[in-house]
């Protein structure tokens, strides 16, 4: 997978996250084929970004109560 440039990405903060500030998780929209992904407490850190289709069965999963949210 070739680099992505982020700088321009809009951060939301996943439905999923926990509200004590914990495990939080944001993703940006707006990408076509891949969902970056990155730690709202680390903001300046690094992010990841998943298949579009990858990130689908993880969402799936924790929706089902097959992953902790």
């Amino acid at each position: 997978m070739q680099p992505i440039d982020l700088s321009a990405a809009a951060w939301r903060k996943s439905s999923y996250s926990n509200s004590d500030g914990g495990e939080c998780v944001e993703v940006a929209d707006g990408f076509s084929a891949v969902v970056p992904v990155r730690d709202s407490k680390v903001p300046g850190g690094a992010a990841r970004a998943c298949e579009a289709a990858a990130w689908s069965s993880v969402v799936t999963a924790v929706k089902r109560g097959d992953l902790p949210a």
